[in-house]
């Protein structure tokens, strides 16, 4: 896995919480995770395509995804309702669309796929290739991870 990879989905994320939410975000210790993914209580799978390859599960535990809903709709949340579990799918698709156009000047040409939430922390996850890079984000709601499973269409 290229560092190239990683870098742009770390951009995008910081981005996209500093714009959204007001929220400021920072990387932790990457590592790697082989075989199963642990999840957390929300999760969204985005596939790529193109030049790279592959999948991107974004992992949150409950209380933040309700801490991010709630600052984005202004609305006092409870559980991991339809529409809470919308607007976490649609903050990792502009995550994930941003981060492809951060990966295109890098000329990588990738495309992405509609997201898919799954809730369970109990779960763990396969991923789209053998070894999965985990960036851990860590911020003032909450912690969560990016798990990064990416590899070149002509590897």
């Amino acid at each position: 896995m290229k560092a190239a990879y990683i870098q742009p989905f770390y951009k995008a994320t910081r981005d996209v919480f500093r714009i959204m939410m007001d929220v400021e975000v920072k990387r932790g210790e990457l590592r790697l995770a082989k075989d199963l993914i642990p999840s957390k209580e929300a999760n969204v799978i985005i596939g790529t395509t193109g030049d790279l390859s592959g999948s991107i599960l974004y992992s949150f535990p409950k209380d933040m995804t309700l801490t991010m809903v709630k600052i984005m709709s202004g609305m006092e949340l409870k559980e991991l309702d339809s529409f809470v579990l919308s607007a976490l799918g649609e903050v990792a698709n502009i995550i994930s669309g941003n981060a492809m156009t951060y990966l295109n000047s890098e000329n990588y040409r990738c495309d992405i796929s509609p997201p898919h939430v799954m809730l369970g922390a109990t779960q763990s996850l396969s991923m789209a290739t053998d070894v999965a890079l985990v960036i851990p984000m860590l911020s003032p709601i909450g912690d969560f991870d990016i798990n990064v499973s990416l590899r070149e269409t002509n590897e």
